[in-house]
Formats: structure tokens, sequence, C-alpha cells
């Protein structure tokens, strides 16, 4: 796991993050198990932009870690607010 840290970029991670909350609450027609898929290759693009339209191992490492990362982003965030509206149910 701290290898891949090492690539993840933190630019391509929100923004891929974004992107993903925009298809999978405003696109109904796209299924979800698909948003994995879409992120990846938006992290490449987008990672390959930043890096100046070069493209090395490191860069496509970095585009896909960033990727995939926002969509283990997304279901943390989305797994700790749920957990946080539960206990707060539970405490009344």
């Amino acid at each position: 796991m701290e290898f891949l840290s090492r690539y993840i970029v933190a630019v391509v991670l929100v923004i891929c993050l974004c992107l993903g909350y925009v298809i999978k609450h405003s696109i109904s027609f796209i299924p979800n198990k698909y948003i994995p898929l879409i992120m990846a290759v938006a992290g490449t693009i987008l990672n390959v932009w930043i890096n100046g339209w070069t493209f090395t191992p490191e860069i496509l490492l970095g585009g896909l870690a960033s990727g995939l990362a926002s969509t283990g982003s997304y279901e943390m965030i989305k797994n700790i607010a749920t957990k946080e509206e539960t206990g707060k149910k539970t405490a009344k």
C-alpha cells in the first residue's frame, strides 16, 4: 500500500472524486460497475495532461492509482457518513 501511495496525485484524485460523484448521481444510464473503469481512464488522461502530455509507466500508474483511489475515497466517505447518521439515530 505504501508503494502505491507514492504514485497518487492529489489533484487527479480530487477531480476524479468529483467526476465520479457527478456520474453516480446525475447520469443514470451509466451502471455503477463502470465508474471505477471510467475513473481509471480519466485519472490517466488527467495525469498525462498535468505532466505536459508525456507518457511514462510512472505517469500511467499515477493516473490509474489516483483514479481508482477516488472510488475508494468516495466509498470511505459514504461509509463514515452513514455510520455517523446511524450513530446519531441510536443515541436518541
